[in-house]
């Protein structure tokens, strides 16, 4: 399937703010005339959703296993990729995806103990080869996170299995996402997140339009 499309995807601790800046990005985009599809992970297909509920909101008495949960998540992706990225990818479209593999690599690679190098392989697998355009990291310290995801539990009241988990877990998930942005800083913008959304939303959208590969995806469209 040829790549028309420009593919960014978001990623970050929990509470860092990917679907406020998701939405923001894309009002923008469609500003300059952009099309864009956004979509999340785990989920983003009515199949994938069933199993999103399973992996983050589980309440017992099984335990989910690291290894359960990992085959879970990309199971979804696999899914995810094959029915919505795509496709959309091929009708020329931005997508916009809240988590993808770098979270993998982060949560159940690295902070779960499973190794980068097994979770490369069924990222790759999973997601056919495909690989982010660009990747947004939202960078936010642990204890900031579980501010925001404690006021979010207590208005919604909805259990989430990582959420809950402890704030050494969410340190060894922050370290692993800079190391990751690190090694690939050509892929990686990384931002700020302890700050006013709007003022992460301008650096975001500054530095994508700098960049020459979306600059030659604008030229495309402009092409054709």
């Amino acid at each position: 399937m040829k790549k028309n499309g420009y593919f960014i995807t978001f990623e970050g601790p929990e509470g860092s703010g990917k679907s406020t800046q998701i939405r923001m990005l894309a009002d923008a985009l469609l500003k300059l005339g952009v099309r864009c599809l956004i979509t999340r992970e785990p989920g983003g297909t009515d199949f994938a959703e069933k199993l999103r509920a399973l992996i983050k909101n589980y309440p017992g008495p099984e335990t989910i296993h690291p290894e359960t949960e990992l085959l879970l998540i990309e199971a979804a992706r696999a899914q995810h990729v094959a029915e919505k990225i795509l496709p959309a990818l091929a009708e020329g479209k931005v997508v916009l995806c809240d988590r993808f593999t770098d979270s993998s690599s982060a949560y159940q690679g690295a902070a779960r103990g499973l190794g980068l190098e097994a979770v490369a392989r069924l990222n790759a697998f999973a997601t056919r080869g495909r690989l982010p355009d660009v990747t947004i990291l939202l960078d936010l310290p642990p204890q900031r996170g579980f501010a925001r995801t404690r006021k979010r539990q207590e208005t919604q009241g909805e259990f989430d299995r990582f959420e809950v988990e402890d704030l050494e877990f969410h340190r060894q998930v922050r370290q692993a996402f800079l190391a990751l942005a690190a090694a690939e800083p050509e892929r990686f913008l990384v931002a700020d997140a302890d700050r006013e959304q709007e003022s992460v939303h301008q650096e975001l959208l500054a530095k994508l339009t700098a960049r020459q590969d979306f600059l030659r995806f604008q030229a495309e469209r402009i092409g054709k």
